[in-house]
């Protein structure tokens, strides 16, 4: 279920609130929850098969075509040819070609920290490409401050055409340990031909705590922006406030797993796993706070209201000073990439916002009407059984999705007449 306002007006939503968290589960413990949440060891409980499938709504038939031969894909990004790059959360950045996946990944990459299920991340293209071909990625690489902690960095290379990236380097290295469960890093550029990077915080007590989210001192929990060489623009919203750090765009941020800009009206979107029941999609503002982990309409993981290491720090779910999201969702999704579909190949879905789902194992459509309301979600893929990472709207207008399983594959949706 599904509750909330876009485009800044807000409606309420407290009072449903109180009954989503009533008819909440208790799970036996928190970092089991935790766990199951966004489990990257889990195997899907139904094997995908390889041949096209084809599924039949009210508003619009289309074909799943699988491309098979991906280990745990992350996130895509679409090369100027309609070629594609995807990042394995393993370490390994793939290339498909022409439709057809490259069996060797391109050479080039950094070493990638992988226990404790970190790895390679985002991947997006400079906004001029075509005239300097940087492409840009995140991922963990071993913390100097701690044995078998990692920190998420953000990367640039070249890419040269064929089998590797060129001129690798580090840009941003944030200040931000992990250790336990998972944590995430999306980018993309804005309008503004600034890049966008949110940092996740940490999940677990090992190394650090939630609390650095609401901390300005520290990067984990945080979106930052950045030129596109890893510096800080000279107009960021804490570039000139004491004890803050520059890189800073908003703070009280969870863990996002997806970020789009809104076609329309420019705004940034994101998702953000909550805990239990306390799944967002926020719209990203300069200087703006989104309360965690003082507020959440999620709960911790033992099924109380507050406190157990993974629940909000107040019973409230609202406060002075703090952005409401756009929506929740309660029970939880885990919600991953997100996309607005604009082309016309599938009209009727045209405005729509596509989330990808990893507990909720499917695509998840939601519907907004001419006020920029949402007014009804609608599930897709939930047959295929598989967690959805990525969804990303393709150059011919199709629709393309990546499975994060052991045996991932890349689903383009393409459509049919009924």
């Amino acid at each position: 279920m599904l509750n909330g306002a876009v485009s800044g007006r807000t409606f309420p939503i407290a009072a449903v609130a109180a009954a989503f968290v009533a008819a909440l589960g208790v799970p036996a413990a928190a970092q089991e929850a935790e766990q199951r949440r966004d489990c990257l060891d889990c195997e899907s409980s139904r094997m995908l098969s390889a041949e096209p499938r084809v599924f039949h709504t009210q508003e619009q038939s289309f074909r799943v075509v699988p491309m098979k031969g991906l280990v745990r894909p992350w996130a895509l990004a679409f090369l100027p040819n309609g070629d594609m790059l995807i990042t394995e959360h393993d370490g390994r950045l793939r290339i498909v070609r022409d439709g057809v996946l490259d069996p060797e990944p391109l050479a080039g990459l950094p070493e990638v920290f992988t226990p404790r299920r970190k790895g390679l991340m985002d991947v997006a293209l400079h906004p001029r490409f075509l005239d300097n071909q940087f492409v840009y990625f995140t991922y963990h690489k071993a913390s100097p401050k701690h044995r078998l902690a990692a920190t998420t960095v953000l990367a640039r290379g070249k890419f040269e055409g064929r089998g590797a990236l060129v001129e690798v380097r580090d840009l941003f290295v944030a200040d931000a340990d992990y250790m336990g469960a998972a944590q995430t890093s999306r980018i993309t550029f804005g309008p503004d031909g600034k890049l966008y990077m949110v940092v996740g915080q940490p999940a677990r007590y090992e190394v650090g705590s939630s609390d650095y989210a609401q901390d300005p001192s520290n990067h984990a929990g945080k979106m930052l922006r950045l030129n596109d060489d890893g510096s800080v623009p000279d107009d960021n919203p804490f570039v000139d406030t004491p004890g803050h750090r520059p890189e800073i765009y908003a703070l009280g941020i969870r863990n996002s797993n997806g970020l789009a800009w809104h076609p329309e009206t420019g705004e940034l979107w994101e998702t953000e796993n909550g805990p239990q029941g306390g799944d967002e999609v926020n719209i990203i503002r300069a200087g703006a706070n989104y309360g965690w982990p003082v507020v959440s309409y999620g709960r911790a993981y033992s099924g109380d209201l507050t406190g157990t290491h993974s629940g909000p720090q107040r019973t409230a779910r609202q406060m002075e000073g703090v952005d409401d999201p756009v929506f929740f969702w309660s029970p939880s999704i885990s919600p991953a990439g997100l996309m607005f579909y604009t082309d016309d190949r599938f009209p009727n879905w045209q405005g729509d916002l596509f989330v990808g789902a990893l507990r909720g194992a499917e695509l998840q459509r939601l519907i907004f009407n001419d006020r920029g309301l949402l007014v009804r979600q609608q599930s897709l893929l939930r047959e295929l059984g598989q967690r959805i990472r990525e969804v990303r709207q393709g150059p011919d207008g199709l629709i393309y999705v990546l499975t994060d399983e052991q045996d991932g594959a890349l689903l383009r949706l393409e459509p049919v007449e009924r």
